[in-house]
């Protein structure tokens, strides 16, 4: 998989999902990887069932991604995935495998511990999320993606049920690596991500 990856710097979450929306629908011939941080919102995906909507200044927005309600702002790292499954001969749960084995590999080789649930994407250290994962596909193309916490306000969490887990505690990467360059995480992240989904295509 030959990936083109655009750096979109801070953008606002809506405008940025109506791109991806956008760029799906003229069935492109290129897999992307947009990295980008969003301005602080809300959304909640398409998984609503007893989501606790928060009681907050910070916008709200219901979105198209599977899972429930999470928090996007400033120091939270976003991958978007926008993959054709059938030209890599990947399926979606190939897909958010691959995304969660190299972020684990990132810790790794970073001398951080990280862990899976079963049942509940995403990333974990010290059973608190560091990594959120969501998707969705249409016309055979993936949108959306991962969020990394880096260093952000964790704050706004506390006002929701991140994910639908009550009680659910997020962690950020600064608390583990409290010198390392976010600049690094992007180009070290998306290194283990190529290596990942070439292996996956080579098979």
């Amino acid at each position: 998989m030959d990936l083109n990856i655009k750096y979109l710097g801070l953008t606002d979450y809506k405008s940025c999902w109506a791109s991806m929306k956008i760029h799906i629908e003229k069935n492109p011939k290129s897999d992307e990887i947009w990295v980008t941080e969003h301005n602080p919102i809300y959304t909640t995906g398409l998984n609503k069932r007893e989501s606790k909507l928060p009681k907050s200044s910070i916008p709200h927005l219901f979105v198209d991604r599977g899972g429930k309600i999470t928090f996007h702002g400033p120091g939270q790292i976003i991958f978007y995935f926008l993959i054709s499954l059938e030209r890599n001969r990947l399926s979606i749960r190939q897909l958010v495998s691959g995304i969660e084995d190299s972020i684990l590999l990132f810790l790794k080789k970073r001398k951080v511990v990280g862990e899976l649930k079963k049942n509940a994407p995403g990333v974990y250290i010290d059973q608190k999320k560091i990594a959120s994962i969501g998707l969705r596909v249409k016309k055979g193309f993936t949108y959306h993606g991962v969020s990394l916490n880096v260093n952000m306000n964790l704050k706004p969490f506390l006002d929701i049920d991140p994910c639908g887990y009550e009680d659910l505690k997020m962690a950020q990467l600064n608390e583990y690596l409290p010198e390392i360059d976010q600049r690094e995480i992007v180009k070290e992240v998306l290194e283990q991500f190529k290596n990942k989904f070439r292996s996956l295509n080579e098979k």
